[in-house]
């Protein structure tokens, strides 16, 4: 808020200043603020089915592409073990607090599982995809996930009511 504290302390500019402001506070605070809320509700309140075994951890990072020369940001990567006791990467997820998530979202996940299945050392055989929107999923994404466990879709309603 720092650049706009002259227009907010002059009357009646608050309006003007929420206004060209609503952008940058949504993907600056919203929505790091609903990613922290779904690696919560992920950690301690997904079932295991969801998951796609019991996690032992989640958290949130980057996962670096060398063709494409970038990153790409993993807003929940939920870890297990497996049955002789070794890391697993159960599932990984994409947040989107103000979009309707589709198959592009899901595209992009599914190259990230890509990624990491072809690095040496994780286990990510089976990993789940985790779609988290605020905003809902098109009819596309659902029928898909409708088909495939492996694709879990949590909106609001299930962020609220569990599992």
């Amino acid at each position: 808020m720092r650049p706009e504290w002259s227009d907010l302390e002059r009357p009646g500019q608050a309006p003007l200043v929420w206004e060209r402001s609503q952008a940058t506070f949504r993907s600056k605070v919203v929505g790091p603020h609903f990613e922290q809320i779904c690696r919560t509700w992920t950690r301690w309140h997904a079932a295991e089915h969801t998951l796609g075994g019991r996690r032992t951890r989640v958290e949130s990072g980057t996962v670096p592409d060398p063709a494409a020369r970038t990153r790409h940001e993993v807003d929940a990567a939920v870890f297990g073990r497996d049955h002789e006791g070794r890391e697993v990467l159960l599932a990984i997820g994409e947040a989107k607090w103000n979009d309707t998530m589709g198959l592009g979202h899901l595209r992009r996940l599914r190259h990230i599982r890509a990624l990491l299945q072809s690095r040496d050392g994780v286990q990510a055989q089976h990993t789940r995809l985790l779609c988290f929107s605020g905003a809902g999923f098109t009819d596309e994404l659902r029928a898909l996930a409708e088909q495939d466990r492996g694709i879990q879709l949590v909106g609001l309603d299930r962020l609220y009511d569990g599992d």
